[in-house]
């Protein structure tokens, strides 16, 4: 049987106008990972950089 992993949900939230528009799991073990990705907005109707903000 495998091992339960250190997961966490986390908030993906957009740098240009602050929504908070995606929600994915991340693994928190050895901390937080700080990325960013770019994901559409749909407010400004194109794709903007997104950063992790955890609730």
């Amino acid at each position: 049987m495998a091992k339960a992993q250190k997961r966490e949900y986390v908030w993906l939230q957009c740098t240009e106008t602050g929504d908070l528009n995606y929600r994915t799991s991340v693994n928190v073990q050895g901390g937080v990972p700080k990325f960013t990705l770019k994901k559409y907005s749909p407010r400004l109707r194109k794709r903007t950089v997104h950063k992790i903000k955890r609730k």
